[in-house]
């Protein structure tokens, strides 16, 4: 199974969640799909789907998912983390209305780069070809799926430290 969550934020990520629902519908994707749309006015028509799910929802979700596909929003692709799964993250982006800035495609470069725990796909035209070799990926990510958590938390800390500081300047 794979399962989307484009988070809560209220400007809808239709491009995403059509992206997906159209691979369904092709059969690029012929494993079930879960997908939570929160705010976005695009409703799947090939996958299974609901504005809102409730976090113990989620969670399962995300626990039995073979993928998990986020938006660039911290909450959501730490909970992947947290159970030791790498999760596709997509930012949203502020030239397709989908966020205020671009923060979320620098913040989730960011820690691609320098943690190794997460695979960013800023160009949604990538994201079949991320997902069609995903074990691949995974299996040669340095970090694999057995992060420390504590850790984690420290270098993401760090790195949002980092970015606020260049902000300042």
């Amino acid at each position: 199974m794979i399962f989307v969550t484009v988070g809560t934020h209220e400007q809808p990520f239709n491009r995403l969640i059509e992206y997906i629902d159209s691979m369904k519908r092709d059969g690029m994707i012929e494993e079930e799909v879960v997908i939570q749309t929160g705010y976005s006015t695009y409703e799947p028509k090939y996958c299974t789907w609901q504005k809102l799910y409730p976090f113990q929802q989620m969670a399962k979700f995300v626990d039995e998912a073979r993928i998990i596909i986020t938006h660039g929003g911290p909450s959501s692709f730490i909970m992947p983390l947290q159970v030791g799964k790498i999760p596709i993250v997509v930012p949203r982006q502020k030239k397709y209305d989908e966020h205020v800035n671009d923060h979320q495609v620098e913040f989730t470069q960011e820690v691609a780069k320098r943690m190794g725990t997460i695979i960013s796909v800023v160009d949604v035209d990538k994201l079949g070809d991320v997902i069609k070799n995903f074990d691949e990926i995974v299996e040669d990510m340095h970090g694999g799926s057995s992060s420390n958590n504590k850790k984690f938390c420290e270098e993401l800390e760090m790195i949002v430290n980092d970015m606020f500081k260049e902000k300042r300047k």
